[in-house]
């Protein structure tokens, strides 16, 4: 005679999980095959992919070695290590070295426009990883990780701010803390869009400080400030001016793209 022998606990957890695997990957099926994946950029279905699609990410340019060993902009064959551009060297930024993942193409711009005004933080891990493969030689000593900040109206219009959602995910990709409220933007400024080198430097002269409850966190530390692009340098030079006056021992610069202008011979 045969006899009912009831099911164990593990039995019955493992069948629920099952059934709980079963239910995700049912409802993940349905959301693929109502809203299918598409590329960020041109707006064309993915397929199984993730990222850019194929003809985008071709026309995607990333920054590679050979570059300036102090600005990052990229020369137009290998000189060597530790050359310097006629830029970096004719006018010296304050901060040691600055690193971008990409050139701001139409690519990199679409990428970054949705990002910041049309809410797509889902692109946040993407471009955050890209930025954590260029930097990782400015993050393999770094101390902490300091996002750019908003004025609290921009960021109150805006909902978030674009460089602390990138800084959390460089950090959760390299182990680098990010240090939150390290620098405050002190004061309101009109947007750099369409202002020349100058009018930047101008605009954002005195908008940045170390708060006092953070100066001892900042004082003899080594720091890499993330921001989304670097146009004319002004704005980060300013913060990295604020963070040394604040005793930082080593100030360095990642950004997902840099203008580059049009590629010159290292001397």
């Amino acid at each position: 005679m045969d006899e009912l022998v009831p099911a164990r606990p593990e039995d019955s957890h493992s069948s629920a999980a099952r059934l709980r695997g079963g239910l995700r990957a049912g409802l993940q099926l349905l959301i693929d095959v109502a809203l299918p994946p598409l590329c960020p950029s041109c707006r064309e279905p993915l397929g199984d992919g993730i990222g850019l699609c194929a003809p985008c990410w071709s026309r995607l340019s990333l920054i590679e070695p050979p570059y300036c060993a102090r600005l990052g902009i990229p020369f137009v064959y290998d000189p060597g290590p530790g050359l310097l551009s006629m830029e970096a060297i004719a006018n010296p930024p304050a901060y040691d070295r600055a690193r971008a993942a990409v050139r701001y193409d139409d690519i990199a711009r679409t990428l970054v426009q949705a990002f910041k005004y049309s809410d797509r933080l889902d692109l946040a891990p993407m471009i955050g990883r890209w930025m954590a493969r260029a930097g990782r030689d400015l993050l393999a000593d770094a101390d902490a990780l300091i996002p750019v900040p908003l004025h609290w109206r921009r960021l109150w219009a805006r909902r978030f701010n674009q460089s602390s959602a990138l800084a959390g995910v460089i950090s959760a990709v390299c182990g680098v803390p990010v240090m939150h409220g390290g620098l405050k933007r002190v004061r309101a400024t009109p947007q750099q869009v369409g202002r020349s080198k100058v009018e930047r430097a101008d605009n954002v002269q005195g908008a940045f400080r170390v708060p006092h409850e953070h100066k001892a966190a900042v004082a003899g530390r080594r720091l890499v400030l993330i921001d989304d692009v670097l146009t004319s340098g002004a704005t980060v030079d300013t913060c990295t001016r604020a963070l040394l006056r604040a005793g930082a021992a080593h100030v360095d610069v990642l950004v997902f793209a840099r203008v580059v202008a049009p590629a010159r011979a290292p001397i």
